[in-house]
């Protein structure tokens, strides 16, 4: 007979086993969540992942065609504006050939 320790511990063993083995075979899931608000006039944001890691939030001013790009420094603990011109800029060389 199994007194009630070793039963508890056989049971604790068992599970963690299952636990372990369920984690090593379960699939890992990425997901990504980007958003994207307009507003009805003059503004456009979405966010997205910036290239070295991180947020990035992309702004546009849909009537001057202005698009601003801006990422948060976790150091720091603040809002860096990367980048902003104008919207034909990113398609500059793509219309040239």
């Amino acid at each position: 007979m199994l007194d009630k320790k070793s039963f508890t511990i056989g049971i604790l063993t068992l599970s963690a086993v299952i636990l372990a083995v369920a984690n090593i075979l379960a699939p890992s899931r990425v997901t990504a969540s980007y958003n994207s608000v307009r507003d009805d006039r003059n503004f456009e944001m979405q966010t997205a992942t910036a290239v070295g890691g991180g947020d990035a939030i992309y702004i546009t001013e849909t009537r001057s065609g202005m698009m601003a790009v801006v990422t948060f420094d976790p150091v720091s603990k603040r809002l860096v504006l990367q980048d902003a011109q104008p919207v034909q800029n990113a398609f500059a060389k793509s219309l040239k050939h």
